[in-house]
């Protein structure tokens, strides 16, 4: 993820970059390293992928904003849903397409027909995303974790090889389109002729058509199955944020790149500690003897309990920080701190003894209320608090 070029860079745009322009500004990456276009240079398509891949996540408004807030630790791992080796050539045929229009010169290469080398390339389909919610407490969530998840998905059938047919075997070109799934019409105007494309009807855009149906699957080409799946949860991840998973979704029918796997992070509410960002505030309440007197108690926090001192004469409202003892960030090296906001405890309810011994001090002069320059204010400890 380290080694990942910023997407903006790669497409040579800024953040504020429109719609429009990420799209023209893709589309002129993507013919400038075609492979065709550069056949001598074994960099090109690594380059064309890196841009395909820098469009998937900047021209999608959701990802846009988690990647824009996150970096691409945003992107669970598989930046832009692919999996770990980035985006397969088909992944770009399939999703990316349309973008190049009829105009471009690599047509065919993009599905679409049209001159130059190759004829027409059947579009991949790709199958449907999964989403799951994942609850993590606030210690995986400070610390990252590593889960595996129950998902039940549609999967290759492996009796037929995902095709549908009987043994694998009983599947034919369908005549209609020549197995490129989409029919070409021609249609002479006052300005030329024009060509239109469309999804080939008789094979539904498959090219192919099952003549017997595999005895499994019936003819889906895919099964139902309860896979095990490993992810890693990077640390410092928040509530409603979304990771992806490539390829752990499901594979469409008869053929074709699965879809991702979507997990949605929900934050399980701890007893003792709350978050704030990268930092978490305990509350810790004291009796009115420990604060005037002094005392050392324990306070839980995210790796267990810590001891911590109160000096004599503590007052309510103070903070005192635990350095270090917060979440990881997110998309960095940082770590929050443990906040302790101390509240010294009056009692709603007294006996006539500790009543009595009230009294007594209640005329003390060490018991009257002489704060200096050093008892900060409200403000001042809201300042400190967030201003750390």
């Amino acid at each position: 993820m380290a080694n990942k070029r910023d997407y903006y860079e790669v497409l040579g745009v800024d953040k504020s970059a429109s719609p429009d322009d990420i799209k023209k500004a893709y589309r002129k990456m993507a013919i400038k390293f075609h492979p065709d276009k550069n056949p001598d240079d074994p960099t090109a398509e690594d380059k064309f992928k890196e841009a395909a891949e820098a469009y998937d996540v900047l021209s999608d408004e959701q990802k846009k904003a988690r990647y824009d807030q996150y970096g691409h630790a945003g992107m669970g791992g598989a930046a832009g849903g692919y999996g770990a080796g980035g985006p397969s050539m088909d992944d770009i045929f399939s999703q990316f397409g349309d973008i190049f229009g009829d105009e471009s010169p690599f047509g065919s290469f993009f599905g679409r027909g049209g001159g130059g080398g190759g004829g027409q390339r059947q579009r991949v389909r790709r199958g449907s995303d999964l989403r799951i919610k994942l609850k993590l407490d606030l210690q995986e969530i400070a610390n990252g974790v590593e889960k595996k998840i129950k998902v039940k998905r549609h999967v290759a059938c492996q009796t037929c090889g995902g095709n549908g047919s009987k043994n694998g075997t009983a599947v034919q070109t369908c005549q209609t389109c020549q197995g490129s799934g989409q029919t070409r019409k021609v249609v002479n105007t006052m300005l030329g002729q024009m060509v239109s494309t469309a999804t080939c009807t008789t094979c539904n855009g498959e090219g192919k058509i099952v003549t017997d149906r595999c005895d499994v699957c019936h003819g889906e080409g895919r099964v139902l199955q309860e896979d095990v799946i490993p992810i890693k949860i990077p640390a410092g991840v928040a509530e409603g944020i979304q990771l992806s998973v490539g390829g752990r979704g499901n594979v469409p029918p008869r053929g074709g790149v699965a879809g991702d796997l979507l997990i949605v992070v929900e934050e399980e509410e701890d007893e003792d500690l709350k978050r704030d960002g990268t930092n978490v505030v305990f509350d810790l309440y004291v009796n009115f003897v420990d604060a005037a007197l002094g005392t050392s108690v324990e306070v839980p926090t995210i790796d267990g309990r810590a001891r911590i001192t109160l000096e004599p004469g503590t007052q309510s409202g103070k903070i005192l920080r635990l350095k270090g003892k917060g979440i990881k960030e997110l998309n960095g090296y940082g770590r929050g701190d443990q906040l302790i906001h101390v509240n010294v405890w009056t009692p709603k309810s007294v006996s006539s003894e500790e009543r009595t011994i009230l009294e007594k001090l209640r005329s003390s002069p060490n018991f009257q209320p002489k704060p200096n320059k050093s008892d900060k204010g409200f403000f001042e400890k809201m300042k400190d608090f967030f201003h750390g």
